[in-house]
């Protein structure tokens, strides 16, 4: 009698098993592929039907084929309430985080950065060295410039946020006093230049604050102009100038107060009658809202 090796009689009842057991699981992964056929041919477009369609065909066949898929359940069920996938919210508020260090108020920081570097240069050596105040105009010039385009930039790419708002006046403000204080300790401008033009700034500032209720002062041409006329003689003035070019810098200056003086009676102007058509029509709308 020929015998057969229970090795062969194992294998032969083994592979009927496996078959038995692979035929109950492909109709799991059948019914999972039917869904997600199913799913995919019912529209073409890439709705919320068509994708929980998807969605949950994978997962009914998964389920049968005996797979597991760690967290879908949560994250299929969350899309599928219309929530936000976990985590979602820590992702946006890193990104809101990060919009602050724009180019816009990057250009701020470095203006804010450049008025101790300003100073540094200009009262090196005893502040009278041409070399030295070269330097310092160099810087000064740096920041006046990069004024011109940090606010172009913030609102034509919306990049407006609640730091630059506050740090871009006081940067301003920061160089152009640390500048004007410089010369006049130093001899080279009067103190009453200095406290005309830092006076209207601090007072116009504070003023702006006070009516803000009532609406907002807009810049005017003339504040430009002021702002640049400003900026060329206080440079003229860090630079070591002589002869005409000295006489020169001293008209420019005069300029400047003169533009100092008349735009910032201006702004008072403007100032009174915002808050005047504030205050009436507070009052209309009270009298309206009790009629």
């Amino acid at each position: 009698m020929t015998g057969v090796p229970a090795s062969a009689a194992g294998g032969s009842s083994g592979a009927r098993r496996a078959a038995a057991s692979a035929s109950t699981a492909v109709p799991g992964k059948v019914a999972g592929a039917a869904a997600a056929r199913s799913a995919d041919g019912a529209a073409p477009s890439t709705g919320p039907g068509a994708s929980s369609g998807v969605r949950h065909g994978g997962t009914a066949g998964a389920a049968a084929a005996g797979e597991t898929v760690p967290g879908e359940d949560a994250g299929l069920d969350a899309q599928d309430d219309g929530k936000a996938p976990r985590g979602a919210k820590i992702a946006a508020a890193a990104v809101n985080q990060a919009s602050v260090w724009n180019i816009a108020n990057l250009l701020t920081m470095l203006r804010l950065l450049l008025v101790p570097a300003f100073v540094a240069l200009m009262l090196a050596d005893g502040g009278y060295d041409p070399a030295w105040r070269s330097l310092a105009w160099a810087a000064f010039a740096i920041a006046m410039i990069t004024d011109l385009f940090d606010g172009h930039l913030a609102r034509t790419y919306n990049l407006v946020t609640d730091f630059g708002k506050i740090a871009d006046p006081i940067a301003d403000k920061a160089i152009m006093g640390a500048a004007l204080i410089c010369l006049s300790a130093l001899g080279d401008l009067p103190w009453w230049v200095t406290g005309i033009i830092l006076g209207r700034e601090l007072g116009i500032t504070l003023l702006r604050f006070l009516v803000i209720r009532y609406g907002v002062i807009p810049a005017s041409r003339g504040g430009k102009l002021k702002t640049l006329t400003q900026g060329v003689a206080v440079g003229m003035y860090v630079l070591a100038l002589t002869g005409w070019l000295a006489t020169l810098r001293w008209w420019v200056m005069a300029a400047a107060v003169v533009l100092t003086v008349v735009t910032g009676l201006d702004y008072v102007k403007q100032a009174i009658v915002l808050r005047r058509q504030g205050i009436a029509e507070r009052k209309a709308a009270l009298e309206e809202k009790e009629a």
